[in-house]
């Protein structure tokens, strides 16, 4: 295990990594806990370096010393509230986002409210929210008053020692957001939350760009079509980009160009992937970039400091940076930076506002991640802490990109994961769809699921079927209306490739999926019975009518289009592609696992496949947790999903 100063913290929390342990509970356990610690960041001067913990199964706010590596204050809050997103706004302050853990709903509930406080423990204040602040009547607002709206760290401003931008979403209802409304941008005095109103954005699902002098210059959104827009402020006025002609669908502002009335966007021409070009907003006048043939660009790296492009990052099978700023001083450390943690891949996560120390995370298919310090001044690399130092990457399973043809002549990519230490032949299998379906892609890195079952023996297979994201417009819309057909034959024919090369036994693989991977596990085990042992669908949807009736897409109009575009509205084509109205046609054991609160499947689509398997006396295992959404966040919840997963997988494989 790597030593560090943090580490002292980390005996202190319990955290030492003993061997890994054989029974099903404990490994469970292992491999389902949250990261130690995460989000770390410099302040401005590189004087702190904050960290998010968990303690008590609450997230809390670490400032340490950053010479020293000794803890200075610890941020946290009584009852069931926790800390959430945070950000150091000048070199002694920071604004986090207050979050709150309902008994009913074991995922954060954020409402809206941002507090501040020195990094010494003083002056804390509340700057945002409803229930805080004072009456005033009178629309000059010279004091900080309750508002009715959620508010997001927009520009922390960390050269300005007074304000920092936030943008806000006026609730509609009982704290309820509606990301289609207009948000506000306001300046916020970071000691008292005196606030100002600087501008509306001009569409729904607002996101915001602000050049290096923290003023606003651009807002992407989706209109009521889910069309993507992108508007530039110029004099104080909104002025929709479609007026240049820039013949690109899906635009998106990235950063700012030498030029000021330059910028580089992301765009793609005719359903091709996404390019990276430089728009002259005055002329309308573009250049490409760079564009990779096969993927869209998985990240973009930008220079915090002059908001310029230096970076783009690919993930083609495992990842790789493109850099079109070869001048820029940050292009150059990365490249250092890679050489000196070969084998892994290195993203810097936040830096000083001179550009001399950087926090670096650096991580692979092995290793979840590490963080260190880095004096680029003396070119020193100092190793901070682990993600989680209980798992030795020294005994996790490698991450194989594969490539196949599928059976009507596509060519797709996927990952197999191969346990440590065993011979990559007639092994037992996993199938891992992925969620979404669109706009979602799996790609290499350290995935602890996946591990755990590698750990046990088990190899695993992901694929990007048609319908993911990542791989231009027109292979994602080849799985509109496709979900329980050519996306399920694409699993199918990847597991079949998997068996062929002789890596898979084809008397022992299983399915197991969440969100939209829990359905395609009901769905390819309807559709290749003899193939699937037994399937798992945790989260799944299995009624496709019943998305137009329950769950939160339905609710919203973009949702409704959504739900059009990708689902079609043929009730009959729907049915045959719904596992719901297929059970006669399963083979596989089955085990079924759900949260109570789910909005986005909710429990009315577990209940719905439950009735139709009971009809036919179907046997099927089932997990429920009552006060769990779409997706398990308690570590323990997580670890009995997974305890169970593996006995089930252990009993079905025969292992």
């Amino acid at each position: 295990m790597r030593i560090s100063p943090l580490i002292s913290l980390a005996l202190l929390m319990g955290l030492m990594p003993p061997a890994l342990a054989t029974d099903t509970l404990t490994i469970a356990k292992l491999f389902s806990r949250g990261a130690e610690f995460n989000t770390l960041k410099l302040s401005p001067n590189g004087d702190y370096i904050g960290a998010i913990t968990k303690h008590d199964g609450k997230n809390k706010l670490l400032i340490l010393d950053a010479k020293t590596k000794q803890l200075h204050h610890a941020v946290f809050f009584p009852g069931n509230a926790q800390v959430g997103h945070y950000e150091w706004v000048n070199n002694d302050r920071v604004v986090l986002q207050k979050e709150y853990l309902k008994g009913w709903r074991d995922t954060p509930v954020y409402y809206g409210e941002l507090f501040a406080v020195n990094a010494d423990g003083s002056k804390a204040e509340y700057l945002f929210g409803y229930n805080g602040g004072q009456q005033q009547t009178g629309s000059n607002i010279k004091k900080n008053t309750p508002i009715r709206a959620s508010a997001f760290i927009l520009d922390p401003l960390p050269d300005n020692d007074r304000y920092m931008l936030v943008n806000a979403i006026r609730w509609n209802g009982y704290r309820s957001l509606d990301y289609e409304q207009l948000q506000d941008v306001y300046r916020i005095d970071i000691y008292n939350g005196k606030r100002k109103k600087l501008m509306r954005a001009p569409i729904g699902y607002s996101s915001f760009l602000t050049d290096s002098n923290g003023e606003v210059r651009f807002a992407a959104g989706l209109d009521k079509n889910n069309n993507a827009k992108v508007f530039y402020r110029e004099n104080k006025q909104w002025h929709n980009s479609d007026k240049l002609e820039l013949q690109l669908d899906d635009v998106t502002p990235i950063a700012f160009a030498q030029d000021p009335n330059s910028v580089y966007v992301a765009g793609r021409e005719q359903g091709n992937t996404l390019g990276v070009y430089k728009i002259n907003l005055k002329s309308g006048e573009k250049s490409k970039i760079i564009q990779d043939d096969t993927v869209d660009p998985a990240d973009y790296w930008v220079n915090q400091q002059t908001k310029k492009l230096y970076a783009v990052e690919f993930d083609t099978g495992y990842p790789d940076y493109a850099f079109v700023d070869a001048k820029d001083r940050h292009a150059t450390l990365l490249k250092q930076l890679i050489a000196a943690l070969p084998g892994h891949q290195v993203r810097i996560v936040s830096e000083t506002l001179d550009s001399r120390f950087f926090i670096i995370a650096a991580f692979n298919d092995r290793n979840p991640g590490d963080y260190y310090l880095f004096d680029a001044d003396k070119a020193k690399l100092e190793y901070l802490v682990s993600q989680n130092s209980k798992l030795d990457p020294d005994l996790m399973a490698e991450v194989k990109p594969i490539s196949f043809t599928s059976r009507d002549g596509v060519t797709l990519q996927g990952y197999l994961t191969l346990p440590h230490g065993t011979e990559a032949k007639n092994l037992p299998l996993v199938v891992n769809p992925h969620g979404g379906p669109h706009g979602i892609r799996d790609s290499w890195g350290f995935n602890p699921q996946n591990q755990m079952l590698a750990n046990q023996g088990m190899a695993v297979l992901q694929v990007n079927f048609r319908g993911s994201g990542g791989y231009g417009s027109n292979f994602e819309e080849a799985g509109y209306q496709k979900w329980g057909t050519e996306i399920q034959y694409d699993i199918i024919d990847a597991t079949q490739f998997v068996i062929d090369q002789g890596y898979a036994d084809k008397n022992r693989v299983c399915i197991v999926g969440g969100s939209f991977g829990g359905y395609s596990a009901l769905q390819s085990s309807t559709l290749a019975p003899d193939m699937f042992k037994c399937a798992i669908g945790f989260a799944g949807v299995y009624d496709l009518p019943l998305m137009y009736e329950e769950g939160d897409v339905q609710t919203r109009s973009a949702g409704k289009a959504y739900l059009k575009e990708v689902l079609g509205e043929n009730e009959a084509l729907l049915k045959s592609m719904s596992p719901t109205y297929n059970v006669n046609k399963l083979k596989a054991n089955l085990l079924l696992v759900h949260g109570g609160e789910d909005e986005r499947a909710p429990i009315e689509q577990f209940e719905s496949l439950v009735h139709s398997l009971k009809k036919i006396d179907y046997p099927y295992q089932q997990l429920v947790m009552d006060d769990e959404g779409h997706g398990f966040y308690n570590d323990n919840h997580r670890a009995k999903y997974y305890s169970e997963m593996l006995t089930f997988l252990k009993t079905n494989l025969k292992l």
